[in-house]
């Protein structure tokens, strides 16, 4: 397992929170995570399907 962390841009609010956590539920990824499953790309591009820059 490894270790990722992003930085999120533009998180306002509590439904912010919320919804950049069901976005990167959706690629399966915690803070720990199987590199052979999803990657930092993925919960990148996760983060922006939820309307948020992950830089």
């Amino acid at each position: 397992m490894e270790t990722v962390e992003l930085k999120v841009e533009g998180m306002d609010c509590d439904g912010c929170v919320k919804s950049v956590t069901r976005m990167l539920s959706g690629v399966r990824a915690r803070v720990t995570y199987d590199p052979a499953q999803s990657g930092p790309a993925d919960f990148k591009r996760a983060v922006e399907r939820a309307g948020f820059k992950a830089p």
